[in-house]
């Protein structure tokens, strides 16, 4: 048998420069609705370090309903991404780049109103570039790296400890059969992100071990 012939591309196509041809898939992701929603994430810090920044009481709740609105939509751009087929370049890119600018935007913010202390700041900073920056070698080699569960812990106490940051003033707090009586918001905002400091730290381990796990197991298979 002959070799079969190459399936021709469509006239449009053929005669189409390869960057339109990239741009015209670049926009149909930047309109998907999970990267859409990712992007909303991104538009609303400038909100909500505008809120925290007014410091009242009434601006406190705003600002921690926009943040807890905003993490809303990193469930749901997974879901729908998964749920519709949609995987783009742009949202890989997108996703992780926007929580990581809540995080660190909203923390930042608030380090000059004695909030949070700047090490503490800054070790997580540091942290999560490392990270980012190891699964991105990891990446390169062919290597996928998956988060543990201690990075899983230290995101959601870190989120919610954040919550409680923004908040920002002492509230009463009474759930039916347990009263806690007044609690400063911002006091226990601190002492979740000092449990999950403990956890980013004990999660990068785990990351070095796994990439390093990783690597040796691609070099004996090579």
């Amino acid at each position: 048998m002959g070799a079969e012939p190459e399936p021709s591309e469509p006239q449009s196509s053929a005669n189409e420069p390869a960057g339109a041809r990239s741009q015209t898939s670049l926009s149909k992701d930047i309109v998907n609705l999970p990267n859409l929603l990712t992007m909303g994430r991104v538009v609303a810090i400038p909100f909500i370090l505008y809120l925290i920044d007014r410091g009242t009481p009434i601006d406190g709740i705003y600002a921690a309903l926009a943040y807890t609105g905003a993490a809303i939509t990193d469930l749901l751009d997974g879901i729908l991404a998964r749920r519709m087929g949609i995987v783009s370049v742009l949202g890989k890119f997108l996703d992780p780049l926007a929580d990581k600018l809540l995080v660190t935007a909203a923390l930042i913010w608030m380090v000059p109103m004695g909030r949070i202390a700047e090490w503490v700041v800054i070790l997580l900073i540091s942290r999560e570039i490392t990270i980012t920056a190891l699964r991105g070698i990891a990446s390169s080699e062919g290597v996928v790296i998956s988060a543990g569960d201690s990075g899983k812990s230290k995101t959601a106490l870190q989120m919610i400890g954040i919550l409680c940051l923004i908040i920002g003033y002492p509230y009463h707090l009474d759930f039916w059969l347990f009263d806690l009586g007044m609690v400063d918001m911002v006091i226990v905002g601190r002492a979740l992100i000092y449990v999950s400091l403990v956890f980013s730290i004990t999660s990068a381990f785990e990351y070095f071990k796994l990439f390093a796990r990783a690597v040796e197991a691609k070099e004996t298979r090579s």
